[in-house]
């Protein structure tokens, strides 16, 4: 892969050859570099394999630049500081040494460059050996410094380098999911996270104000992979790898501070969850937020604008926003009056049609789990499952008609539902209000649950079954629902058929045992009959 700018590079003998050749003249080359100082000028010949359009010759030269740029950052080959241009440094009066050590920091600075580009090179195995070879060089970078550093502080660490590498990640045009996920394991580093999060956060901002805060599908889902990949210490005594050993002051270095962590932590999250997401991105950000986004955040209400926007776009996404939000109303004390409201009107007749009905059921379940809802309130739930119960396939009926009996052990004062006293003269007519949208003026209590009377006649025999139960006294224990959350219309009928292959047909009342045992009497009273 061509690099950005052409670079001052001579021919390397290695085309008639192969591949073969080429790795001994790398070799050779790398050894007599590091050898004597007067082959320098043979480094040229390494970074033109670097170049090359063949897989194999760029990987063997990916090796070698490793090999020769590790070396020297431990020799201290390297000018330290502010570096001058190559010219600069010619008519400078620079001493022999200085002027080598400006001539091979000038060749390591554009090795990184070719390295940061072959991170977008077409053949993963090449942007794999590149992100291994820069995050050696940051390794090195760490423990022998390039730059002046403030030694009041002497907190070394390659924050440009590092920066460097996630901006090359976060491509906006190629989907970078598994060279990212290769990334991973420099994650687990204490030091390389917290700098890459904070890497994540300004490249986030640039990017999506750049693009005015439009949507940027592939970009937002390298930073998503990329985001979602780190895994966060749960106490300050976790913090024990790092890549960066500083000298002096380690405990007082922000990377080794659980609290500056979760503060960068957080601020990563925010920066990307303020702009707007692909319709899917929402599904995935919210399938992980209460288990590895809230509880590594300082202060995780500020999650509640991001969730109010993701309830209003609807369907599956507004279930996994209100499952954040009941998060933070029991676990970090949110004050958010609607919640049920809106958790009201999402029973509609899709649910009973799609494929996370199975996680609706199961959180709704949760939600009205505390028995000190309001009566009305559980009352308006369990009166609208009964009307979407006219209409749903039997499957979804052995969900909904043990989740509503539920409700009722729960509140004993819905039994009102049940046992309603009736008079010759009273009207037919339903009070309940389906299409009220408040669970408080629908007049659920004022009605019944009719319905599940209806379903007693109910085609499928384990749904009519199940219907009947509401004619005896409910038992106090609650019905395990888990079980038939994720039952199938296919597994009901496989089921049924099992059922009438296993049944055994009876042939006698009593086995016959005497018929063959002494014949002859019961044959000669057979013939004497006869």
């Amino acid at each position: 892969m061509a690099p950005a700018k052409k670079r001052n590079v001579s021919s390397a003998k290695t085309s008639e050859k192969g591949v073969k050749t080429a790795k001994i003249d790398l070799n050779s080359k790398l050894e007599s570099i590091l050898e004597n100082r007067k082959h320098a000028n043979d480094v040229f010949d390494i970074l033109e394999f670097l170049q090359s359009e063949k897989e194999k010759d760029v990987i063997g030269a990916v090796s070698s630049c490793s090999k020769l740029f590790f070396a020297m950052l431990e020799r201290k080959d390297l000018f330290m500081g502010k570096l001058p241009g190559e010219d600069e440094a010619l008519s400078g009066g620079y001493s022999a040494e200085e002027k080598y050590r400006i001539f091979m920091r000038h060749r390591y600075n554009s090795c990184v460059e070719m390295l940061l580009e072959h991170l977008s090179h077409e053949v993963h195995s090449v942007k794999e050996s590149a992100l291994c070879c820069l995050m050696k060089f940051a390794a090195g970078e760490g423990q022998h410094p390039l730059e002046d550093l403030d030694w009041s502080e002497h907190y070394s660490f390659p924050r440009e380098l590092i920066q460097a590498v996630v901006y090359s990640l976060l491509s906006k045009t190629t989907d970078n999911s598994l060279l990212i996920s290769r990334f991973q394991e420099f994650l687990e580093m204490e030091d390389v996270r917290y700098y890459v999060m904070s890497s994540i956060r300004e490249n986030v901002g640039k990017v999506m104000d750049k693009n005015k805060g439009a949507v940027v599908p592939i970009y937002q889902n390298n930073v998503f992979t990329l985001m979602s990949n780190i895994s966060m210490p749960s106490q300050e005594s976790e913090l024990t790898n790092f890549m960066v050993k500083q000298e002096a002051k380690h405990e007082d270095w922000k990377a080794a501070k659980l609290i500056e962590h979760k503060r960068v932590f957080e601020r990563m999250w925010l920066g990307f969850l303020k702009y707007k997401l692909p319709s899917s991105m929402y599904k995935k950000v919210l399938v992980i937020l209460h288990d590895s986004i809230l509880p590594h955040m300082s202060k995780p209400a500020l999650m509640i604008d991001f969730l109010t926007a993701a309830y209003e776009v609807g369907g599956a996404i507004s279930l996994l926003a209100l499952n954040g939000l009941f998060v933070l109303i029991h676990q970090h004390n949110l004050d958010y009056p609607d919640f049920y409201k809106k958790l009201y009107n999402l029973l509609e007749p899709s649910i009973f049609h799609v494929k996370y009905r199975a996680r609706f059921f199961h959180l709704a379940n949760l939600f009205l789990s505390s028995s000190h809802l309001p009566v009305y309130l559980v009352a308006a739930f369990a009166k609208r499952l009964a009307r979407l119960a006219l209409t749903a396939p039997p499957a979804a009926l052995l969900i909904v008609l043990p989740f509503i009996y539920n409700l009722i052990r729960r509140h004993p004062s819905c039994r009102v539902l049940i046992h309603k006293p009736s008079t010759e003269d009273e009207t037919l007519e339903d009070p309940y209000l389906m299409d009220e949208e408040d669970p408080v003026q629908c007049c659920a209590l004022e009605s019944s649950l009719w319905e599940i009377k209806t379903l007693q006649k109910h085609y499928h025999p384990d749904v009519a079954k199940t219907a009947m139960l509401i004619n005896k006294p409910l038992s106090e224990q609650e019905d395990d629902i888990s079980e038939v959350l994720e039952i199938t219309a296919y597994e009901l009928m496989e089921r049924d058929l099992k059922q009438t292959q296993n049944k055994s047909i009876p042939l006698e009342f009593e086995t016959a045992s005497q018929l063959l045992k002494g014949g002859g009497d019961v044959l000669g009273q057979h013939f004497c009959l006869n």
